[in-house]
Parts: C-alpha cells; structure tokens; sequence
C-alpha cells in the first residue's frame, strides 16, 4: 500500500506540470494531476470551431531537442506520438508599406530574402546580427536555460572568460536600443523588437541580451499535426501509461500540512494525500495566499511584479482572401514606438502589429474553412471585456482589410479572449501570460526557482526558472523532477535513521480561497 510520503500531486496540467509528471510517473513515483480546466495543456489551449479545435496558445514550436529529450528519457521517441513538420518559411512578415520579408530555415535564403527587400548593407547587418545572437545563446544556454537554479557569479565568470560577451550583451541597453544602432532600416529594428514579446516583454524596456531569442528560432520551427495542444495529449496520455492519474474539473482549493509538513492538496474534489506537491501555475497566486495564508511568503514580490504582457488572441474558422499567408504571419504596425508607448500606458494600441497563424496552410483547399489564431499585444489591464472585445474585433480586422487580407465569414467578438479572460483561466495572473516582466538586466535572476523554502512543494511552470515559452517550461520540468528525485532519495535515506513513532498536530488549515489549479 503506497504511503502519503511516496505519493506526489501535481496542481496544474499546463506542459510543465504534464512534463514534471511524466519525468516522475517513469520514475514509478505514485503522481496524480489535478487541475481546474477540462482538458491538459494549460495556456497550451484549443477551442471549437466550425473545422475543428483551433489553437489559442502558443503556436510557434521551437528548441525541438528539448522535446525529443523528454520522451527519449523515458525510453520512448516523440515520433511515435506526434507528426512534427520543420517549415521552411520560420514567418512572413509584411509592412504597410508593401515590403515583404520572408525569413527561411535556410538562413542563406534569409541572407538572401533581406538582401532583395532592403539591400546589400542591411544584409552585412543581419548577418553580423544573427552571428551576434548565436554567440549569445551557445553561451548562456548552460548556465541559463540549462540550470535549476542561475547564479549570476557562474555566469559573470562565463562573461570574464569571453570578453568579446560583454560587446554582445550590451548590458546597459535596451533591445531596441541595440536594434537601432544594428540596423539602418527601422523595418529590421521592427521585426527584431517583437522577439522580445515572445517573453512578455517591450523592445524598449527589455534587456539587449533578448536578442538570442532569434537563434532559438532560426534553429528551426516545427508544426504539430492537430495543433499543439497535441503535444500536450500526447505527453499527458503517455503519463498516464506511467501510472500518473489525471483529474480534470478539480480544483485546487489550498496546499495543505500536517506537523509544519506538506500532506496534500485539498480540491473540489476532495483531499489528495502527498508529502510531496509540485504548482505548476502562476506563482502568484501563492504569493497572495490563494492556495493558503501559510504560503504567502514562499515567492518573493520582485519574483512576480511588474507583470508581463497579456494579448488579445482570436481563434475562429475562415475562409482567407487575399495576399499569400505562410503559416506563421507578421503585419507591422507602422509605428512600434506608439504601440510599446501605449501599452506602457495600460492602453489598447491603435496601431499594433498583428499575428496570424494559419494552423491549416498548405493542406486545406483554397475555398475550405482554415482554422487562425490571431494575437495583438495587450497590457495586462483587466477592464470591461464585452466593451473590449468590440473594440479590438472592429480594429484588428480592419487593420488586416488595409493590408488586403479579408475573412468569410468575418469573425465576431465572441471569438476572441481579452486579458480579463485569461485572468480567469488562470487565477492570480492578472491576465499577463508570461508571469514576471522581462524588463530590466537581472530579471532573468529574479524569477522564482524550482526549489521553495518549504520542504516537499516545488514550483514549476512559465512564470519560473528558466521561463515563458513552451520549451522554457519543458525544461523548468525536467529541472523539478530532478530536483524532487534527488531529495526524495536523501529524504528516504535520512528516513531509516529515524525512530519510529511519536505524534504530530496538524497545523490549522487556511480558509479555502479561490482556487489556482490551471498550469501553464
């Protein structure tokens, strides 16, 4: 008979959570997930349409080494579960302007494609650029992305031992600042500057070091056949042939302890039993005691605050007409400044770039209903979403009719979610999506870690170590397990030296509080 102290419970079914769960459940752990939504994925969501779920998360699957390791840790091989297709076009973009720029996994047909739409000097600068943000990710790929826990001493004597480093980084300025003095064609400083929205962030307030984001991408883009939310059915149905038990529509209601111990996670559902709890959601709600007053001191305030971008994102079925679209699809505002200005108002921009992706290119008929997501930055301002989603349905499509592109049947509001619906998909966000802002140099430091100073909890996810992103919260997994494993083994071995027997006195449980069970 399995003990609570062999048991762990996951809260949040978001891909970390499904990872970590996996990683354990092979591990022949006794796991079980729960989680407040229907179905796992977390922020790696689809919905109902007319020609089938559409995605409504991240659509842009990158770093597919970090997915092959963990199924290939397993003893399994990510093949067998989902059809992954590299895409020779990474993303189209398109300025107002009429200019076109395609850039390629092929990076000489990049070179090639910016030579042609800006000219021979713009291409020796994306050039030296993309050289510039290779350097910068082979370097900080280990002691970042790589590592439970960053040490910004590690990582000053990685700086000390390559000089030139402390060029790359420009550590005293901005990604736009830096993007401006690379290239002398705004467009390019354009299209670079949203990389740092991959992370919830603005050009003009993040950090030049975001620039290695480009490598992450130029080393391929892959679809998922069915959209990514398979990915995670795949991760989470191979969990399950691990032992993991799922449940969904369970709410996690507080973290409970017994004897100044974790002993478990009280849901709607009743109490799962563990001494061991992995939070794979936002890590503010522990912070505001939204899981129980005890832990409101487990994350640091600058851990969570300020907080990242939000986004209005649609998801619909159309038929497209118009320019040609790729299967990821940038229209640039004219001005980036007036829309990151805006935004650092906490206002909707009137004149912001636009992402579309069109999940079903290159297999759907010309006349067929084609399912796409479409996602314009948003600051994480919960007002009135009714009123909002008018507004930003009326804007976003006639930004795209200036460009040429229409949609039949045009979607309506009801298609769309604002930043107060994430903050209702995922409690204690706010509605920003990628937890704590990435502006300033030591934000990267200033995330919350696997580790928390309460023994048996862990926390895992978008908004921890090592950060936003599919892949980032794959590796924050694998990084979790293994720092559960490593302590549950010293745990069990500090254990046989134990005398058995004694009592404890269960600590008063926190008054249940609106619950925090949605992963990411």
């Amino acid at each position: 008979m399995t003990t609570s102290a062999e048991k762990i419970v996951i809260i949040g079914a978001g891909i970390a959570g499904l990872a970590t769960a996996l990683r354990l459940g092979h591990a022949g752990y006794d796991v079980s997930v729960v989680d407040m939504h229907a179905a796992p994925g977390g922020k790696m969501r689809a919905i109902p349409s007319a020609a089938g779920p559409v995605d409504a998360g991240p659509t842009v699957l990158t770093m597919r080494h970090v997915f092959d390791t963990l199924f290939a840790d397993v003893g399994d091989n990510l093949a067998d579960h989902v059809t992954l297709t590299p895409l020779a076009t990474l993303a189209r973009h398109y300025w107002d302007d009429g200019t076109q720029l395609d850039l390629m996994a092929d990076a000489q047909a990049s070179l090639a494609n910016v030579r042609d739409a800006f000219g021979a000097v713009a291409a020796a600068e994306f050039a030296s650029f993309s050289a510039r943000a290779k350097r910068l990710f082979d370097a900080f790929d280990a002691p970042m992305m790589r590592t439970a826990m960053p040490d910004q001493i590690a990582v000053a004597r990685k700086v000390l031992a390559q000089p030139h480093l402390i060029a790359d980084m420009a550590p005293h300025r901005t990604l736009a600042g830096l993007l401006k003095s690379s290239f002398s064609d705004p467009r390019l400083a354009q299209l670079f500057g949203r990389y740092a929205t991959y992370v919830g962030g603005s050009p003009y307030q993040s950090p030049a070091i975001l620039s290695l984001i480009w490598q992450a991408e130029a080393q391929g883009v892959w679809t998922v056949a069915g959209g990514m939310q398979k990915l995670a059915q795949a991760i989470a149905g191979l969990a399950e042939r691990h032992g993991v038990q799922f449940h969904y529509d369970t709410r996690a209601l507080r973290i409970t302890r017994q004897g100044g111990q974790i002993s478990g996670v009280e849901t709607t559902k009743g109490h799962f039993a563990a001494a061991t709890v992995v939070f794979n959601g936002e890590p503010r709600a522990l912070a505001t005691g939204l899981l129980g007053d005890s832990f409101a001191g487990i994350v640091k305030r600058d851990g969570i605050a300020p907080r990242s971008l939000s986004a209005y994102v649609h998801a619909f079925a159309a038929v497209p007409h118009g320019i040609d679209l790729a299967h990821h699809t940038v229209f640039f505002g004219h001005d980036p400044k007036a829309e990151f200005s805006a935004l650092a108002r906490n206002e909707m921009p009137r004149d912001a770039s636009l992402y579309l992706c069109a999940q079903d290119h290159g297999t759907a008929a010309p006349d067929a209903l084609q399912r796409f997501e479409i996602i314009m930055n948003a600051a994480p301002v919960l007002r009135d979403p009714e009123q909002e989603k008018a507004q930003c349905q009326t804007q976003i499509f006639a930004r795209f009719r200036q460009f040429g592109l229409t949609f039949s049947p045009t979607p309506g509001p009801d298609s769309l979610t604002t930043p107060q619906g994430f903050a209702d998909l995922f409690p204690a966000s706010l509605g920003s999506l990628y937890g704590r802002s990435p502006h300033g140099l030591t934000a990267a430091f200033k995330r919350p870690t696997i580790r928390t100073a309460m023994p048996g909890l862990y926390l895992a996810g978008g908004g921890v170590h090592p950060g936003a992103g599919v892949p980032m919260a794959t590796l924050c997994a694998q990084h979790a397990a293994a720092a559960i494993l490593s302590d549950l083994a010293l745990r069990s071995t500090s254990r046989r030296g134990v005398m058995l027997g004694g009592t404890s006195t269960a600590s008063a449980p926190a008054a249940p509080k609106p619950s925090a069970s949605s992963g990411s």
